[in-house]
């Protein structure tokens, strides 16, 4: 049976977060299972892009990363933070921005891999092929995944399985949402194999995620070494079931790792203790936004898409004239009902090559487009 520990954080300062992190090891029976006296162990954080704030929920904590990398010291491992940021973010920005200057200043090295040059690799399954990565990550003797949790705009959800992706370059990260997401990440973990998952779950991210959410404050800990299992317990605390979340199932029909609740062994806090539904991105509206309108991203819709269409709706001017028009995004073979040429248009090669051929839709193309140009041939519609 697959356990994953559920712990309170006593405060938000950095000795309370520690607490947690170390009780979650504690529970879990220790990281000796994963890290032996000399492994070099690769702390993977997310570091999509620079949030509002460090505690938006966007981006993980560096006190988390701290602790995970202390708790790796303390069995004999040697831990490194490595990371690159989401396509056109600058990894450093990042870095600064959230403070992961303190890990370096306490001697702990933290890697932007977009500085890196990087090299090529086979990974298991059909979908891949290959994909880049760079030496680092290959010579590492473990990884250690460390999500914050947050709501998702294509996936429900992402944390630690999904945060797999900061570990290939900016080309693949781009086709990973032309040939799918959910299986390509799959993929990847079978490539990378993590060891363990810890989530940093104290300030978290509801609505439209993984960059542009409300902040949520939870103050818990979750890891397991177990990632579906740790990720099947996490979606349940958000209020989804494992069969909600696209790549908790398919880790789960992968022989991943166990996504069934009833099987997983939870210790610390109980699920229905701790839960809180969280907003999803496709039930959050933006201010100012008339809710006729509609942004329909497609399950192929890269981030890029729709995280620059979400930012260029929030400073629109004028928002008022969106009422009833549709703005897709991605692939799209299906039009919901009342689209048509005089009140939708296509944004992205993907959405014209597949809703603007089929329905006679005009748009803009690129990759990603240039949406001011996007959103103004809409409101001319």
């Amino acid at each position: 049976m697959s356990t994953v520990s559920v712990r309170k954080t006593e405060n938000d300062g950095y000795e309370g977060i520690k607490a947690a992190v170390d009780k979650v090891v504690e529970d879990l029976g220790g990281l000796e299972r994963a890290v032996k006296p000399g492994f070099r162990v690769l702390v993977k954080p997310n570091f999509v892009a620079v949030p509002e704030s460090r505690l938006s929920g966007a981006v993980t904590r560096w006190e988390v990363v701290l602790a995970v990398c202390e708790a790796v010291s303390a069995c004999g491992g040697r831990p490194f933070v490595a990371e690159s940021a989401s396509v056109g973010a600058e990894t450093e920005d990042v870095i600064l921005f959230c403070g992961y200057n303190r890990l370096r200043e306490a001697g702990i090295d933290v890697v932007d891999l977009k500085a890196l040059k990087p090299v090529s690799v086979e990974v298991p399954g059909k979908l891949l092929g290959r994909v880049s990565t760079w030496q680092p990550v290959l010579d590492a003797d473990a990884i250690i995944s460390v999500p914050v949790m947050k709501t998702h705009d294509q996936l429900e959800i992402t944390l630690g399985m999904k945060n797999l992706k900061g570990l290939i370059t900016d080309a693949d990260k781009k086709r990973f949402h032309r040939i799918g997401v959910a299986e390509g990440v799959c993929e990847l973990t079978s490539l990378f194999r993590p060891a363990l998952e810890i989530i940093d779950a104290t300030w978290c991210q509801e609505g439209i995620g993984p960059v542009f959410g409300q902040q949520v404050h939870m103050g818990l800990v979750i890891g397991s070494f177990d990632l579906a299992a740790c990720e099947a317990a996490a979606g349940k605390i958000m209020g989804y079931e494992p069969c909600e979340v696209p790549i908790t199932a398919e880790a789960s029909a992968r022989g991943l790792g166990c996504a069934d609740l009833s099987e997983i062994e939870i210790k610390g806090c109980r699920i229905e203790d701790v839960e809180r539904r969280f907003v999803r991105a496709g039930e959050a509206r933006l201010p100012g936004v008339p809710d006729s309108f509609r942004l329909i991203s497609g399950p192929g819709t890269c981030t890029g898409c729709r995280n620059t269409a979400v930012t260029t709706l929030a400073g629109l001017e004028n928002k008022e004239r969106l009422a009833g028009k549709t703005l897709i995004t991605g692939p799209c073979d299906r039009l919901p009902e009342g689209c048509g040429s005089h009140n939708t248009v296509c944004m992205g090669t993907c959405a014209l090559e597949t809703a603007g051929k089929a329905f006679g839709l005009k748009g803009d193309p690129g990759c990603p487009p240039y949406f001011l140009d996007a959103f103004e041939e809409l409101l001319d519609v």
